[in-house]
């Protein structure tokens, strides 16, 4: 079967992995993207009134926490024609959704208008259709909070001072004023709880990491990627314990100018080249192991998966498609200064994903 995505072993993949330090606009006359490429820090100046599409204009804040076990998920979307926050709550281990609490909007974007940047201090307090949500981000610190008839939530996430991130964006070739910007950030021990009709979980960040998908894009209708991503701590010979984390994202758009691919060890930001799996899991290997490899050889593990957080939303033009697979990872990576690091058993998860929205 003929892959639907631009991986480097089947390409003659060439990226410039061109990376911005300084402010730098994002749009130029009539919308026309200016500034492909990635950054440590969200460096790009972004302007949702200045995107000429404004109906393909989508913007999110996606949270994913997990201790291994379970796995929360609470966001807000505003997707131009309206929006929603939804909190989800996921016994991975026995492969089941415990509940979905989602309250939506039709129409109101702009006073639901997201934040430009995600990764500097600012706060976000929304209330939904009977649901209430904070977002908070502190210099070191990131506070999620959502409340509703059925339904809370709270976590306090710990990030270092200059904490990095993988801001990426993505252009689109043949539409020039398209972009997939995200910005992710891995590595967050996480204190917190869920609540749903009188149940409590409880997490402490000895076991619990969050992360943050940020996102800001004007995307063509149709739209296939891969996203991975991890957080745990390491132990070093002296005992010393240490945050590593990984971020891999590819199939999205031209990426020629920068790929989605960084690890994370205390904090600091650590560049490798394109990656690819070794096998496509479409149409029936998503419970198969997940072979890694990047274009570089610093990023080679392998997934063996334990569950397949498969989701279809399939609504007249609108298709969100997912097969999400948790796992635990085998192997090593490589930092820029060249020091390996094993990785035994870590917990993980790789999602393929196509969309028409």
């Amino acid at each position: 079967m003929k892959k639907t995505y631009i991986g480097w072993q089947e390409a003659d993949y060439v990226s410039a992995q061109k990376e911005y330090t300084e402010p730098t606009p994002m749009f130029g006359k009539n919308g026309k993207l200016l500034s492909p490429g990635y950054a440590r820090h969200n460096v790009f100046e972004y302007d949702r009134n200045k995107v000429k599409h404004k109906m393909r204009r989508k913007e999110w804040d996606f949270y994913q926490l997990s201790n291994g076990e379970y796995m929360i998920q609470l966001s807000i979307a505003n997707i131009s024609l309206g929006g929603y926050v939804s909190l989800v709550l996921v016994d991975i281990k026995n492969g089941k959704t415990i509940f979905t609490d989602m309250k939506v909007f039709l129409a109101q974007t702009n006073k639901y208008a997201l934040p430009p940047k995600g990764d500097v201090p600012n706060k976000i307090h929304f209330e939904i259709g009977g649901a209430e949500v904070i977002f908070d981000t502190k210099e070191t610190s990131r506070t999620i909070w959502f409340k509703s008839k059925d339904s809370e939530c709270k976590f306090v996430m710990d990030m270092y001072k200059e904490h990095e991130n993988i801001t990426t964006v993505i252009p689109f070739e043949g539409y020039p004023d398209r972009y997939f910007m995200t910005t992710k950030q891995m590595c967050m021990p996480a204190d917190g709880y869920v609540m749903h009709k009188g149940q409590k979980w409880e997490f402490t960040k000895d076991t619990c990491f969050g992360s943050l998908d940020w996102g800001r894009v004007c995307t063509p209708y149709k739209l296939v990627w891969y996203w991975g991503s991890g957080s745990t701590y390491l132990y070093d010979k002296d005992g010393n314990k240490h945050t590593f984390g990984f971020e891999i994202t590819w199939g999205i758009g031209d990426e020629r100018t920068a790929t989605e691919t960084m690890m994370f060890y205390d904090g600091k930001g650590h560049k490798f080249e394109a990656v690819d799996v070794k096998t496509f899991p479409k149409p029936d290997k998503y419970m198969e192991p997940w072979e890694f490899i990047s274009k570089d050889g610093r990023f080679n593990l392998t997934m063996t998966p334990f569950y397949d957080h498969h989701s279809d939303l399939n609504v007249l033009v609108m298709r969100m498609h997912s097969h999400q697979v948790h796992g635990l990872w085998n192997g090593t990576v490589t930092l820029d200064d060249g020091t390996v690091l094993e990785i035994k058993d870590m917990y993980a998860f790789c999602e393929y994903v196509e969309n028409r929205w």
